[in-house]
Order: C-alpha cells, then structure tokens, then sequence
C-alpha cells in the first residue's frame, strides 16, 4: 500500500534564497508516514494510550535537487521492510510538474512501551497491518490532495 499527497510550496517552506529548507521535508515527510499508519488502520494516539509509541530510529535522507517556491510537490510513502522487530518506511518526494525527485529517504521506526523500554516483538495489531500493508497498490488519500 502507498500513500500519495501532494502540496504546495509556501514561503514559510522557503529559506532566503526560494528554496526548500530542509526542515520542510522533514515535516512532509513526518506526514506521509503517519498518514499511511491511520490508512492502515493504526491511530498513533490511541496507541500510545494502549503503552504503544513508534519512535524512529534511524533516517537516511537524501537530498538530490531543490524544491522551489510555489512549486508542487508530491509526497510518496509505503513500507519498504518488516520484520517482528522494526518497519522502514521507504518515501520520495517530487516534482508534480517533472517527476523530478527531490527527496529519497528511508525511516527506521520501532514499538516501545510509554516508559520508553522496546518491545522485543511488535504487538499484533500492528504486526497485522504492516503485513497487510506489504504488496499492495497505490492509493491517494482524497483528503490530503
């Protein structure tokens, strides 16, 4: 499963020369992957209340070219690798206009309970919907175009 959004380039995503501060990407990225999670069914603060968080441990973003002020972006994310203990998410932003890629970026996210203490299994629930997630088509979420 993919989740596909796309939005605009503001002057708030904008450094002082037009272009994307790194920091934008972050957050558009940051979105991407929690937005997958609710279409798979996994709602981050409802976790959290049954002692479940994801932190990320570990990202790989590579920057390959810059986005600009007012362009369009797309913002593309699907699970790339599971396994019992951790799911990376592989995502891609480019230009709508050119297919351009600007961002390519892997994320590494793990269960661990509120006190901050890993689970060494994931629980099923989520284990269940990463699965589920594995092989199947692109959808654009309708609310986030």
């Amino acid at each position: 499963m993919k989740h596909i959004f796309e939005t605009r380039v503001y002057y708030s995503d904008t450094d002082a020369y037009g272009v994307v501060w790194h920091g934008a990407y972050l957050r558009w990225l940051e979105k991407g992957r929690v937005d997958l999670c609710n279409m798979l069914g996994i709602d981050l603060v409802t976790m959290k209340n049954m002692d479940v968080l994801l932190p990320v441990t570990n990202m790989n973003v590579r920057y390959k070219a810059s986005a600009k002020l007012d362009d369009t972006v797309i913002i593309e994310t699907w699970i790339e690798k599971f396994n019992s203990l951790s799911v990376t998410f592989k995502q891609v932003i480019k230009s709508k206009e050119t297919n351009k890629i600007f961002i390519e970026a892997l994320f590494d996210v793990v269960a661990i309970n509120n006190a901050g203490k890993l689970y060494r299994k994931m629980p099923d629930k989520l284990i269940q919907s990463f699965e589920n997630a594995e092989g199947e088509g692109a959808e654009k979420c309708p609310a986030c175009v």
